[in-house]
């Protein structure tokens, strides 16, 4: 295996057929996204090179900020609520003393099995104004919360990131569970022995040597909020007005409703463009530094 790793013929040639893929069907459709994105196209006819009008028509429309701030508010709602939980429970579950470990492990990652469009009929029968569950529950216990989930300018984009947050939980979950099981016992052990207390051995121990997976569990989070859209379509349609809009959606409906290609793929162009910051922001965040490990520096005693 060294002799290969050191050949970089072999490099090559194991490597080209997966660059060959990736360069055909991905690289290749980016490059013509940005490409039409300069065009009045309607995806059958000429296409007529206007410059940068569709990126000025979309600065412009009053549905680009709330697209861009509904994308910010999905990747924090669903960053913060996966991360949380899925970590809470990844270590729990990881503990040989909780009861019932192998059922909570199955518990969690059930809603990722589920269909979008079942779990979002679920929710929005419970998020219904007259007759869902929530309301009902709130009724019940006196609270004048009750209200229309879906159907409110200000709360129906949380409604729906909470669904997505929901759903796509478990599978952080299981990527925690798998990263936690990877690490070694003996670092726990000696934790013990340097008389730690369980907070300070997952403080200093577990969640350092989870970085890895957690810039890759980040990256799905925040990318996948910048670019939500299955939940939006099938519980709000965008709406109410355009309350809910992100660029994916102005996007469909620019491409597929008005059949206006190049608008739609200069949405599409400045989408790819805020995801690839994200990424260039997230590996600077999670770049490796020089760090002594925390039972060097005597951190837990």
């Amino acid at each position: 295996m060294k002799r290969y790793l050191s050949n970089p013929v072999a490099i090559v040639l194991f490597i080209a057929p997966a660059l060959t893929l990736f360069a055909v069907f991905v690289l290749s459709s980016i490059v013509q996204v940005f490409y039409f994105s300069f065009f009045d196209w309607n995806g059958v006819g000429n296409a007529v090179f206007t410059g940068l009008d569709n990126y000025a028509a979309l600065w412009n429309a009053s549905a680009f900020a709330v697209a861009n701030g509904n994308g910010l508010k999905f990747a924090l709602l669903i960053t913060a609520y996966q991360m949380a939980l899925a970590s809470v429970f990844a270590i729990a579950v990881s503990n040989p003393r909780v009861p019932l470990r192998r059922f909570f492990r199955s518990a969690y990652f059930i809603p990722v099995v589920l269909s979008v469009t079942v779990v979002c009929q679920l929710w929005a029968s419970i998020l219904d104004a007259d007759n869902g569950l929530l309301n009902h529950l709130l009724a019940a216990l006196g609270s004048d919360a009750r209200q229309n989930w879906l159907g409110k300018r200000y709360a129906a984009i949380y409604a729906v990131a909470f669904v997505n947050a929901w759903q796509w939980m478990g599978y952080q979950f299981a990527l925690l569970v798998a990263g936690i099981k990877s690490i070694s016992t003996e670092l726990y052990e000696a934790a013990e022995i340097d008389g730690a207390t369980s907070v300070k051995t997952h403080w200093y121990v577990t969640l350092p040597l989870l970085k890895e997976t957690y810039y890759f569990c980040l990256l799905i989070s925040v990318t996948g909020g910048i670019k939500a859209f299955t939940e939006i379509q099938i519980m709000t349609g965008g709406g109410p007005g355009t309350a809910t809009y992100t660029l994916t959606y102005i996007m469909y409906r620019a491409a597929f409703v008005s059949h206006k290609y190049g608008y739609g793929l200069a949405a599409a162009s400045v989408l790819v463009l805020e995801c690839v910051a994200v990424i260039l922001l997230l590996g600077f965040l999670f770049r490796d530094r020089e760090r002594k490990p925390a039972l060097e520096r005597g951190a837990l005693r």
